[in-house]
């Protein structure tokens, strides 16, 4: 199994509040969230459509600001993280840009940093090699498939080496055997760069296979009902969905998103 890190938590999340107003009200996103993560997890976030998953990703992004609470990462603000670059974020859909090739998509992070153009060159090249797209540099988002697409967008959230990776349904729209090959290609990258990722699912076999532990979220408003740990061995591979503790592990994250939907 992988060696979970004895280093102080990268992500902290202690009592975090989020709501919305609406007209005549409000909406309680996310209640009394509390969670540690630790270096090197793989941490999945699963519940019912609007329970929170992605708010949680864009409080932790800085993308909204929470209304209570606590949240660090890394032990700094979430806004010192930002600028700091201390986490990639994979979007639900690639969002890459169409008049750029797969090679000006991925050095797109580092020109905005100013890299020198042989420096960024050389480090989108790696990142394709990473997620088998080396072959591919010259050619356009509309000349690949949904699956290539993703990979790219992969990429370039890793092109400039952050320690977190915030992934919010990557592979949802994605047919379940391209979805399959990709929980295994994102597991490979996982191991071989030791990144902390973040994944956000409705998939319930896709929490287990990945992740190193489950956090299963109640409905509205959105609470942690409970976090299972996922202690199959390491690596995954297509046996591993088939194994008897895999539907054990699947059984109690079920139960628990039975317990939070009623």
């Amino acid at each position: 199994m992988t060696q979970v890190s004895t280093k102080p938590p990268i992500v902290s999340i202690r009592d975090l509040q989020m709501v919305f107003p609406v007209p005549g009200g409000q909406t309680v996103a996310l209640k009394d969230a509390t969670l540690s993560i630790e270096q090197g997890e793989f941490i999945s976030l699963i519940g019912p459509s609007g329970c929170g998953k992605t708010t949680l990703l864009r409080l932790l992004a800085d993308l909204v600001q929470p209304t209570g609470g606590e949240l660090l990462i890394a032990g700094q603000a979430p806004s010192v993280a930002r600028q700091n670059r201390q986490y990639g974020y994979v979007f639900q859909a690639p969002a890459l840009m169409e008049w750029r090739n797969v090679l000006q998509n991925v050095m797109l992070p580092l020109q905005l940093m100013n890299h020198p153009v042989a420096t960024r060159q050389a480090r989108a090249r790696e990142m394709l090699k990473l997620v088998g797209l080396e072959k591919f540099e010259r050619s356009y988002p509309w000349q690949l498939s949904g699956g290539m697409q993703q990979r790219v967008s992969i990429a370039r959230a890793l092109a400039f080496d952050p320690p977190l990776l915030f992934m919010d349904e990557p592979f949802g729209a994605l047919d379940e055997i391209t979805r399959e090959n990709l929980n295994l290609e994102l597991l490979r990258l996982w191991r071989e760069t030791g990144k902390t990722v973040i994944f956000v699912t409705h998939s319930i076999p896709e929490a287990v296979f990945l992740s190193t532990r489950v956090v299963v979220m109640t409905a509205r408003p959105g609470k942690i009902e409970g976090i299972v740990k996922v202690d199959l061995p390491q690596p995954r591979s297509d046996e591993t969905r088939e194994s008897v503790r895999f539907f054990e592990i699947a059984t109690e994250i079920r139960e628990l998103l039975k317990k939070g939907h009623a």
